[in-house]
């Protein structure tokens, strides 16, 4: 295997993860506005306080995978970096808002004792939760239905060219699949009502993600499809609709790994219908970006490679650790009263 095909494999692993990761804090954010209600405005905040801090010591870790991602991005393969984020600009720079609103909210609801003040953050988180899968979904659709490239290159479309019909649905599925994989994590990381109310979401709201996810691994596959992506969407589907039978039987561990398997493999389908290539050109095939074209030079990729071996273990590790050290489930009991200075993590600790 080469160089450049191995640090394909990594980004594809990367967008994964952040995806599955990131996924289930970004369906906590939108589930504040769906789960998170309550008859006084004091209950709501109950809630809510109590669904945030579930996320608490996860979110700000999982966003690192972004980061990551972009990052491997640009060491690896400068020409799709330069190509991907010149033609995306736009879409970016709205998720990248979209994003620092949605942490600001994260961080700045709990530092008042004021139902105006959190419900002002709570509608950045709620927005922000909802808005960033949403652009993050159109644009890895746009990687396999293509983009208009020139010869040199160059991204030679708008804004709108990035919302056609492939990628609009690819958005509104990962909105749908976050949502449903959020529920799952509050049943398994909660009791009492919160839990029963997440079960019940994700036991009707996941057969529509379901259907969203068959009708988007189809077509992704019938317009660029390979074996291994055909593969990958059967398992894919199989994974989302055996959350839903674990949902039934209160096996909330195991309707969580469906979801994270699912949105896992739906990312690396689309990984592996777009290989060889890395920018598919909508406008000629021929000015298409192929791995090794666009790929940096070999003593790049040996150098990222050493690094790679060396930091990537530490890294899975301390993830792994943070997660088991915050395994147990919270109920109302482990969160302070309003106008204590005990944040999310905090919270955690006491659990």
């Amino acid at each position: 295997m080469s160089l450049e095909t191995l640090w394909f494999i990594a980004i594809a692993f990367l967008w994964s993860g952040y995806l599955i990761l990131e996924g289930f804090d970004f369906g906590v954010g939108m589930l504040l506005a769906v789960i998170g209600r309550g008859e006084t405005e004091a209950e709501t905040n109950d809630k809510r306080r109590l669904m945030l801090t579930t996320i608490g010591p996860f979110w700000d870790g999982n966003e690192v995978w972004l980061i990551t991602a972009a990052g491997a991005m640009f060491a690896a393969f400068p020409a799709w970096y330069a190509t991907m984020f010149s033609g995306f600009y736009l879409a970016m720079l709205v998720l990248l808002v979209v994003l620092i609103l949605r942490n600001m909210g994260l961080e700045y609801r709990y530092k008042r004792d004021s139902a105006r003040w959190r419900g002002s953050w709570d509608a950045a988180i709620i927005g922000g939760s909802l808005l960033a899968p949403l652009l993050v979904g159109i644009a890895l659709t746009n990687l396999v239905h293509g983009v208009p490239i020139n010869a040199q290159g160059d991204f030679t479309g708008n804004f709108f060219s990035l919302l056609n019909p492939m990628s609009i649905l690819g958005g509104i599925t990962f909105v749908a699949m976050s949502l449903t994989h959020g529920a799952f994590f509050l049943a398994l990381k909660t009791t009492g009502e919160i839990r029963e109310a997440a079960r019940k979401f994700a036991g009707r709201f996941g057969a529509i993600a379901w259907v969203l996810l068959a009708v988007l691994l189809i077509w992704t596959n019938v317009h660029t499809g390979t074996a291994w992506s055909w593969a990958a969407s059967v398992v894919a589907l199989v994974a989302l609709g055996s959350s839903a039978i674990a949902d039934r039987a209160g096996r909330d561990g195991w309707a969580f790994l469906g979801t994270f398997f699912a949105i896992g493999l739906t990312a690396a389908t689309y990984f592996l219908a777009v290989y060889p290539d890395v920018m598919p050109s909508t406008t000629n095939p021929a000015y298409s970006l192929s791995v090794h074209e666009a790929a940096s030079t070999h003593l790049t990729l040996q150098i990222m490679t050493g690094a790679a071996v060396v930091f990537l273990p530490i890294t899975l590790l301390y993830s792994a650790w943070n997660y088991w050290v915050f395994r147990k489930r919270l109920s109302p009991a482990n969160i302070e009263p309003q106008g204590d200075p005990l944040g999310p993590v905090e919270a955690q600790q006491h659990a």
